[in-house]
C-alpha cells in the first residue's frame, strides 16, 4: 500500500480554514441547545437523556376537528431521545455529556457538541485500533467469581487499564456463596487487598447493601469476564434495570455474552451504573512500558535496582525482580503477568 504524504499547510491556508470553520459555527442556531447525557449507543444513533429543557417550549401544532392527531413528543427533563450526530464530532460513547437539539415533531434529535471528558476508558478492538468504551467514569468495579474460573492475568490487565485512565477501582468477588467450589479464590482476594486495592464480597441473591452504599453518588462501570454476574449484580442493586441474564455454559464453563452494548442506568440521586459487554481478553498493546509499570506499583518500585541496566528480568543474573519474587516480597504470578504484558508491548512496537 502506497504511503500518502500529508500536505503541509501554509499559515494563510490555516487562517482561511479556521475562518471557514468559525463562520460555520457562527451560522449554527444555538437558541435551541439542550444539555444531554449519552445513555446507550446504537450504531449511528445514540440515546440521549435530557438534562435540561428549553426556556421556551415549542408549541404543539393545532389541528382541525377532522384532522388526524400529529405526532408530538414533549421535551421533558429526563426524557430519552434517539439522536444522530453532526459529522464533524468525534466518536461518542456512553457517559458523554453533550449539547443537542430536539425535534418534537419527529421525536428525534441531533448532537451538536461534546463536552470535555473527565475520564475515558478505552480498549483495543479486534482490528488493533483503540476503541473508547465509556466516558466520565468515577469508579470501575472489576467483578470476578469462583465460577467461571477467575483469570488473574485478566484482572491485572483491567487494573493496568484503570491506572492508565486514572480511574479508581473496586474489586468485587461475586457469587461468594460458591467459594467452597474454589478454595483459591479467597487467597486471590486477599492478595489484591494486601496490594492496597479496595475489595468487597457479595452475591446477587442478597448481601448487596454494602455495595449499593459504596456506589452511591458514583458513575460506575462494571467490567469482568462474561458469566461472573455483572448484570445480575445490577439487577440486585436496581431491580428495574431488567438486564438480561444467561447461565454458565456447562460445556465450556465460560460465560455467555448477554450485554450487547454499553448502557447507562440511573442510580440514586446523582450516580449511574454502566454495564459493558463481557470482555474475555483485554489487550494493552497500545500502552507504553511506563504505563505497564504504573499498573504494577509493587514491581515498579524495584525497576532500576537490577545489577544490569538492560536486565530482561527472565532468569537474569542479580535481577531485583526475580530476587523479590523468590523472597516473597512480590507475587510470582504478578511478576509473570507483568513480564507477559511487557512482551506484548515490545512485540507491538516491533510490528509497528
Amino acid at each position: 500500500m502506497a504511503l500518502i504524504r500529508k500536505r503541509r499547510l501554509t499559515d494563510q491556508q490555516k487562517r482561511r480554514i479556521h475562518k471557514q470553520h468559525q463562520s460555520r459555527q457562527d451560522d449554527l442556531d444555538t437558541s435551541n441547545d439542550l444539555e444531554g447525557l449519552v445513555v446507550q449507543h446504537y450504531g449511528r444513533q445514540l440515546e440521549i437523556k435530557a438534562l435540561s429543557v428549553p426556556e421556551i417550549h415549542p408549541e404543539k401544532p393545532t389541528v382541525g376537528p377532522n384532522d388526524p392527531e400529529p405526532f408530538w413528543k414533549p421535551i421533558t427533563l429526563g426524557s430519552v431521545w434517539r439522536c444522530h450526530t453532526r459529522t464533524n464530532l468525534e466518536l461518542l460513547v456512553t457517559g458523554d455529556r453533550v449539547t443537542w437539539q430536539a425535534d418534537p415533531n419527529t421525536g428525534l434529535g441531533i448532537i451538536t457538541a461534546i463536552h470535555a471528558r473527565q475520564s475515558l476508558l478505552t480498549r483495543p478492538d479486534r482490528y488493533h485500533k483503540v476503541k473508547p468504551v465509556a466516558a466520565n467514569i468515577s469508579l470501575i468495579v472489576i467483578v470476578f467469581a469462583p465460577l467461571p474460573e477467575p483469570a488473574p492475568t485478566l484482572i491485572d490487565r483491567y487494573l493496568v487499564a484503570c491506572q492508565h485512565a486514572n480511574i479508581p477501582t473496586l474489586l468485587v468477588l461475586n457469587k461468594a456463596d460458591l467459594i467452597d467450589q474454589n478454595h483459591h479464590i479467597q487467597t486471590l482476594l486477599q492478595e489484591y487487598q494486601a496490594l492496597g486495592y479496595e475489595v468487597m464480597t457479595t452475591h446477587a441473591h442478597g448481601h448487596v447493601d454494602a455495595l449499593t452504599q459504596r456506589l452511591d453518588g458514583e458513575t460506575v462501570a462494571f467490567v469482568g469476564q462474561s458469566g461472573v454476574g455483572k448484570s445480575s449484580l445490577i439487577n440486585a442493586i436496581l431491580p428495574d434495570a431488567s438486564q438480561k441474564i444467561n447461565v454458565i455454559s456447562e460445556n465450556s464453563a465460560l460465560g455467555q455474552h448477554t450485554t450487547t452494548s454499553t448502557r447507562l442506568i440511573d442510580f440514586g440521586q446523582s450516580g449511574a451504573l454502566i454495564d459493558s459487554p463481557g470482555i474475555r481478553e483485554f489487550g494493552l498493546w497500545h500502552l507504553t512500558e511506563d504505563a505497564i509499570y504504573s499498573g504494577f506499583p509493587e514491581i515498579s518500585a524495584l525497576i532500576g535496582q537490577c545489577q544490569f541496566r538492560n536486565c530482561t528480568h527472565k532468569q537474569a543474573k542479580n535481577c531485583a525482580l526475580e530476587k523479590a519474587a523468590l523472597q516473597g516480597d512480590i507475587l510470582p504470578r504478578r511478576l509473570e503477568s507483568f513480564l507477559r504484558l511487557c512482551d506484548e508491548i515490545q512485540e507491538a512496537q516491533q510490528k509497528s
